[in-house]
């Protein structure tokens, strides 16, 4: 028979066996619930940079936002991969620009064959510009129309699909982006609204901040690499020129030499480049010129940390209109 002593010692070691046992079945329960919660978040996918802000900042902590394509490539160098088709067939939404930006995107669609995404086409509503051919940016404007035409070879087809870069065009995006958000995850609705409407109050302050810094340029001419910059000329009383359509297409000689002739009749300072092009026959077109190049960049692509945070919108937008009022010369 054990002493009183001896048997309160095991009692004790009893108990802290029993104690780990405890905690450790009261901690595999928690970490399947986390398991189990990952499996079953919101999955949203987007196409590039500028829809993933958007979708970003309208999704808050409601869904999972995934992008198809990586933030260091932009929607004209895209080639798919296996892991796209099965990040398409676990979304319950798509969010893309429209407009015939993403001409890969219906046929990888139906190859996931996920007959329960929705997608969300941000440019339904928005009122577009035709593309001119070489034309200024104050182009005609019309209603939107579904992008269901085939992409018009190595051109941005009859509508140019840069939105994005008009901040109260970008607010329409946002405002669908949350709607169908909602009609897809009503259990967020409060969530959705709120994220939308405290980041469409920064875009509306964006474009007033621009409008006022570009007033005393209205009606000026600047020249971009390709032809991504209707909409923000259009927005603030400017011209946009471009050397390109679309960045792939090497510029003709006929090209440079209209430039040139831009660059001297509105006595440019500088020709707008873009970060992921660094074009040789523009670089050395500046300097026979005279004038400097400057970066606007059109937001097609970004780091993979800039794509995570929705305010890179505003510090990219905010960083081209300074750029822009130095190509002006001031």
């Amino acid at each position: 028979m054990r002493s009183p002593a001896g048997l309160q010692e095991l009692l004790k070691r009893a108990g802290v066996v029993f104690g780990a046992l405890l905690l450790a079945a009261c901690g595999a329960p928690r970490q399947e619930s986390r398991d189990a919660a990952a499996d079953k978040a919101f999955k949203v996918v987007t196409t590039f940079l500028p829809i993933t802000l958007f979708t970003r900042a309208v999704a808050g902590d409601c869904a999972t936002v995934t992008p198809l394509i990586p933030a260091g490539t932009g929607p004209h160098d895209f080639q798919a991969k296996p892991g796209d088709l099965t990040a398409l067939r676990q979304a319950r939404v798509l969010v893309k620009n429209g407009l015939e930006m993403e001409g890969f995107l219906d046929k990888l669609v139906a190859s996931a064959g996920n007959p329960q995404l929705k997608v969300i086409d941000s440019s339904r509503g928005v009122t577009t510009l035709e593309t001119e051919n070489h034309g200024d940016a104050h182009g005609k404007e019309h209603g939107h129309h579904d992008d269901h035409g085939s992409a018009h070879g190595h051109d941005h087809g009859a509508v140019n699909p840069h939105i994005w870069l008009d901040p109260l065009r970008a607010v329409q995006q946002v405002e669908t982006i949350r709607d169908g958000l909602i009609k897809a995850d009503p259990s967020c609705a409060e969530g959705y609204r709120r994220n939308a409407a405290a980041y469409t109050v920064q875009l509306k302050q964006l474009n007033s901040e621009i409008a006022s810094q570009l007033k005393p340029y209205t009606g000026k001419t600047f020249i971009a690499f390709h032809d991504f910059a209707p909409y923000f000329a259009h927005r603030y009383g400017l011209k946009a020129e471009y050397l390109v359509d679309v960045p792939e297409i090497n510029p003709s000689p006929a090209d440079l030499q209209r430039v040139a002739a831009e660059v001297k009749r509105s006595q440019l300072k500088a020709l707008l480049s873009e970060p992921q092009e660094g074009n040789r026959s523009f670089n050395a077109l500046a300097k026979d010129l005279g004038v400097k190049v400057v970066v606007f960049d059109p937001m097609e692509t970004a780091t993979e940390e800039a794509s995570r945070d929705p305010s890179t919108y505003l510090k990219l937008m905010r960083r081209n209109a300074a750029d822009l009022r130095q190509a002006f010369g001031q």
